[in-house]
């Protein structure tokens, strides 16, 4: 029931309002007025018909109405007008009442201001009376005690005279007592105070004896002042307070700088002597260590610790904080106290006159300058102990502690070159870590290396034996040799998986100098170029570099040196040097620019530049591979075709030794070279290539052509048919470079055998059956070396070459049965 009323309510009073908004709307409406309440400014209606127009005619608009009306619409027009009429005067009824209320109440609203402005009026009045007679009272008792106020005022300024003419009678008495006491800064007060009052009056005797009495006794404490500032047992505080109170006495700046800083310096040098002292613990530790101990003190990881200097009575974070706490922090301490009392406390007061601010600042920087240098030279010979890079985190904690306590010294002097020099030190500490980590992966890339040519040596005494076995394999024996030759490509992957893991973890210790913790390692001075210029080039670059040219150092050596280096160790080498160039350096290059973000300001070496390197050097020592493998076997065919007799030597009945071995061992290359290297791609075999005969003279030509012709009187027709057949062959390059695969490397090798065979058979003189011998090992070697090489035309063209020489060479160019030399052949 109460919502409904307070329903009905609430519409009942929204009603009245909308009403009223309407009523005032036709108000407004009729008086012409907008919504702020002034005249509407448009123009007024001419037309005596506008009923709501100044100028309505109602004769006009009766009969125009009449006339476009008809009687329905007349009537309800005038019932219309009828209800506006009432409608309007209701409203005026309601305006008329609501106005009478507010004029009622506005003559109440007056009628009361009035009664209470009267009683103000005569609150006013009252007040106004008891003003005037206060100040009658007051100018009463002013005159009246007039005279006793110019006698008390005279009274207090004799008081104030006397009291005055005491401190200075007294004041002899009161600066010994101060003396006694050693209140010095009390002293000089009372002194000050009075001493412009006593050179005032100097020119009377009684002021003059006190002048000279305090003179005097000033002079005594100003040397008890001089000579606590000498003896230097002094705190800072209280040789900062005897020279405050020296300035105040008058005592030349100048000296009083000099003094200051040479007191400090004797405390300072103290705490210099101490760092040195943990400097140099055991001076001659590191003269008798032997060769072998300073070379095993490289580090093979990182994470291995090695000494190669005395280690010192405390790590490099405990000499750091020892020198921060001690050191520069007496450092601060004193430039604090010389600029307060030399620079900031003689831009006011009496001071002012003499300027001694620049001069002072002056010999605070040379000061500073002075010690911040030794003190630099210790914290770098401090550095440079740190040889071992086991832990990275002590040295860049010290560092950055060192870093950021010089940087107060930068706060309290500006200008001064200390910061600079400091921030100079720790570039050069971060720049000799890295080359130390440098120095350390090339000792573990060397010492890998050895343990490589160990590896390699140890089955050596079992190496004829194997390779024996490895050719006996390819010929139709047993396969089990293989095995001696997979160590290699465990080797390969060891060395090169040890290799990048040694990175990683040098790189890991490395990024400790730009953590985020570290206050210099966000300084652009030391971030861009360290990252850049230190990481990237010094220490990654050059290791890669280091690797491709200590590999090409196994090639530049020949003689005794060159020849003990291992084969397999080239082989093993020029595979490591083309897997860098295809993958590794990329990759170690993106994680080192990942891991330390680095841009490239400055010129850095493209990753093609040393991909190239890389590929040089593989390339160099897969070529120098062949030739030593090449030598080697011709070193055998050599010593077989000088220490022979060909020219008396007996029927062939078997293959030579020699030539059995050559076949062992290229198999065996050929087994080695196929663990590192792929197939390769060959020309396609002829089905008859091991079965192929050889003449006494060229291949080119049929033997049962010229065999019946030769005669020894037709010796130049022969020599002319073989050098035109020499003229159409396709020439041997027999030095050339090799292709990265097992087929071109094998075929290098073989051609500097044959072509070894060759030049050896061409200084030589044969028999009858030294030619027959020759034709019965080239039938053999046929029969096997085919195999290994890209082109066999290659080894039939070199094979040819060697029957021709032979028989150019030969007393009684008889050449054997086909038959028979195969059967020999077969057997052997």
């Amino acid at each position: 029931m109460d919502a409904e009323t307070s329903d009905s309510a609430a519409s009942q009073m929204s009603d009245d309002s909308g009403r009223r908004r309407r009523v005032h709307g036709m108000l407004k409406l009729y008086y012409g007025l907008n919504e702020e309440g002034k005249a509407d400014e448009q123009p007024r209606s001419l037309d005596p018909c506008d009923i709501n127009g100044p100028h309505f005619d109602p004769e006009l608009y009766l009969n125009k109405l009449r006339r476009e009306c008809s009687l329905a619409e007349l009537m309800d027009h005038e019932t219309c007008m009828v209800k506006q009429i009432r409608s309007l005067d209701s409203d005026m009824q309601t305006l008329v009442y609501e106005n009478y209320n507010k004029f009622i109440s506005a003559t109440d609203t007056i009628r009361k201001m009035k009664n209470d402005f009267k009683k103000m009026e005569d609150e006013m009045d009252c007040l106004s009376a008891n003003m005037a007679a206060i100040t009658e009272f007051s100018a009463r008792i002013s005159g009246t005690l007039q005279d006793q106020h110019t006698q008390i005022t005279k009274l207090s300024g004799v008081h104030t005279l006397l009291r005055k003419l005491q401190f200075l009678f007294e004041l002899p008495a009161r600066l010994n007592k101060c003396l006694e006491l050693q209140a010095y800064a009390q002293a000089v007060k009372s002194y000050r105070h009075a001493r412009c009052v006593l050179q005032q009056y100097s020119h009377l005797p009684s002021f003059k004896g006190i002048q000279d009495d305090c003179h005097a006794i000033m002079n005594k404490l100003a040397q008890e002042l001089r000579q606590k500032f000498r003896d230097g047992g002094s705190s800072s505080k209280e040789l900062s307070e005897c020279v405050d109170l020296l300035l105040q006495l008058d005592e030349p700046a100048e000296e009083l700088c000099d003094k200051f800083l040479s007191h400090a310096r004797s405390r300072l040098e103290l705490d210099l002597q101490g760092l040195e002292v943990e400097i140099r613990p055991y001076p001659s530790a590191s003269v008798g260590r032997s060769a072998s101990e300073r070379r095993s003190s490289s580090v093979n990881s990182p994470n291995a610790s090695s000494v190669s200097s005395p280690t010192p009575n405390t790590d490099i974070l405990e000499f750091i904080d020892r020198g921060c706490n001690e050191f520069v922090s007496s450092l601060c301490l004193v430039i604090t106290s010389y600029q307060e009392l030399f620079i900031n406390h003689a831009q006011k007061g009496e001071l002012v006159a003499i300027n001694i601010s620049e001069m002072a600042n002056e010999k605070l920087h040379g000061f500073v300058d002075d010690l911040a240098a030794r003190y630099f030279s210790l914290v770098e010979r401090r550095i440079q102990e740190e040889r071992g890079v086991a832990d990275n985190s002590l040295l860049v904690r010290a560092l950055d502690r060192f870093h950021r306590r010089l940087q107060a010294v930068a706060k309290l002097l500006p200008g001064s070159t200390v910061p600079i020099q400091g921030t100079e030190i720790v570039i050069r500490a971060a720049t000799d870590r890295v080359k130390q980590y440098l120095t350390a992966l090339q000792s573990f890339y060397m010492d890998s290396l050895t343990d490589v040519r160990q590896a390699l040596a140890t089955p050596r005494l079992s190496a004829t034996g194997t390779s024996m076995a490895a050719g006996g394999a390819l010929l139709g024996g047993p396969t089990s040799s293989r095995d001696t030759h997979t160590s290699l490509p465990e080797l390969l992957s060891s060395l090169s998986a040890s290799i990048l893991n040694q990175i990683k973890s040098v790189l890991t210790s490395v990024h400790l100098f730009t953590a985020k913790d570290i206050t210099f390692s966000n300084k652009p001075y030391f971030k861009g170029e360290f990252c850049s210029q230190g990481v990237r080039e010094s220490l990654v670059v050059s290791f890669i570099k280091f690797v491709c040219q200590s590999s090409r150092q196994f090639c530049e050596s020949t003689g005794d040196k060159g020849g003990s280096t291992p084969p397999a160790l080239l082989l093993l080498l020029s595979r490591l040097c083309l897997d860098y160039e295809t993958s590794t350096i990329s990759y170690i290059l993106t994680l080192t620019d990942e891991q330390f973000l680095v841009q490239h300001h400055s010129p850095v070496t493209p990753v093609t530049t040393l991909c190239a390197e890389a590929r040089e050097a593989a390339q160099k020592l897969l070529n120098h591979y062949v030739k030593v493998q090449g030598l080697i076997i011709s070193q055998m065919l050599r010593k077989s075709v000088e220490t022979r007799d060909w020219v008396n030597t007996i029927e062939p009945r078997n293959v030579r030794a020699v030539m059995k071995r050559v076949v062992e061992d290229t198999t065996s290359i050929d087994v080695q070279v196929g663990l590192l290297y792929e197939e390769g791609v060959r020309k396609a075999h002829s089905s008859d290539s091991s079965k192929r005969t050889f003449s006494v003279y060229s291949s080119s030509r049929q033997q049962a052509r010229y065999a019946a012709s030769y005669t020894p009187s037709a010796p130049m027709d022969t020599n002319l048919l073989s050098n035109i057949h020499k003229l159409f062959s396709e020439r041997i390059d027999i030095f050339s470079s090799v292709e990265f695969n097992k087929v071109s490397v094998m075929t290098g090798i073989i051609k500097i055998s044959l072509k070894t065979f060759l030049e050896c058979v061409r200084l030589r003189t044969f028999g009858r059956y030294g030619l027959q011998q020759i034709q019965v090992d080239c039938h053999y070697l046929q029969m096997y070396l085919w195999r290994f090489v890209s082109d066999e035309n290659l080894v039939h063209f070199l094979l040819d070459e060697i029957m021709g020489s032979s028989a150019h060479r030969c007393l009684d160019p008889v050449p054997m049965e086909q038959s028979v030399i195969e059967v020999i052949c077969e057997r052997g």
